[in-house]
């Protein structure tokens, strides 16, 4: 008994050692990713702008289907062209019909349904297209609606390989350890209809922890799941007066970083499976 105690003080206090041994660039106190998804006209008038005016990159993560990425093809690959990353969200951004509230998922697009081979050959063939979009090779993936398996099947482990970094957990809070954070299994949060007072304080709370926070935004001043405006710009504006102290990049830069930290400290997440962050 007592042998085991002692085990688990020393793997507690090595786990403790090493989050304290997570260090940021340069003066860095916390990193911040702005994402956005489904490639929604709202983002090319009203986010894109507001983010190159203030020099603050970002990810927008592209549903191949949607209308807007046909019709202003030529908008999304400027925005690859002057720094946003151009991330893959699948297809036809299948969602789990099976899960509460998803009575506008159509049979057709039911991720329940879709075997997880043919969904993976789908996420590649996103990738290939978004390629022809932004001559990019690298690239990072949010899983639609936070769905992990398809016709009961958990895919992730199947695509981690096609992918520097995956987001593909909701969460209401910054984490609170970055070497438990599994790049392929990145926590984010997904505000919608809230103020940019709150979203600040969600910064605050990750600056304070030195850890990250991940933001996936739908519609900004339109569209749905939307914020406003106003509440958008206030948390450009204080990343941008923050830029100091708070790394705000693509997730793609980021989960990079993240990655080669995490095996200077003896951790690589490319080795384990990623079903075991979500046991």
């Amino acid at each position: 008994m007592f042998k085991y105690v002692f085990l688990v003080c020393i793997a507690i206090s090595t786990r403790a050692f090493g989050a304290d041994q997570f260090k940021w660039p340069e003066q860095y106190k916390a990193a911040v990713s702005l994402g956005y998804d489904d490639a929604l006209i709202s983002q090319l008038n009203n986010a894109i702008p507001e983010l190159n005016r203030l020099g603050i990159k970002a990810s927008f993560y592209l549903s191949l289907n949607s209308p807007t990425l046909v019709s202003h093809l030529s908008q999304w690959r400027l925005a690859a062209q002057q720094g946003h990353e151009l991330g893959n969200h699948s297809l036809f951004h299948q969602c789990r019909a099976s899960k509460p509230d998803r009575e506008w998922v159509s049979a057709d697009n039911d991720l329940d349904k879709l075997p997880a081979k043919s969904y993976v050959q789908q996420i590649r063939v996103a990738s290939n297209y978004l390629n022809a979009i932004d001559n990019n090779t690298r690239r990072t993936f949010t899983a639609p609606c936070a769905d992990v398996k398809a016709a009961g099947e958990f895919y992730l482990d199947q695509i981690k390989t096609l992918f520097v970094g995956i987001k593909s957990k909701v969460v209401q809070q910054p984490i609170d350890n970055m070497l438990v954070e599994n790049p392929y299994a990145v926590s984010f949060i997904a505000p919608y209809d809230v103020t940019g007072e709150a979203l600040v304080a969600l910064v605050k709370q990750a600056a304070n922890k030195g850890t990250m926070i991940h933001f996936t935004f739908h519609g900004i001043g339109g569209d749905y799941l939307s914020i406003s405006n106003q509440a958008h710009n206030t948390l450009l504006r204080y990343l941008s007066e923050h830029k100091q102290t708070l790394w705000t990049d693509t997730f793609i830069n980021i989960v990079t970083y993240m990655k080669k930290e995490q095996r200077r400290l003896g951790i690589d997440y490319d080795t384990q499976p990623v079903a075991n962050s979500f046991k």
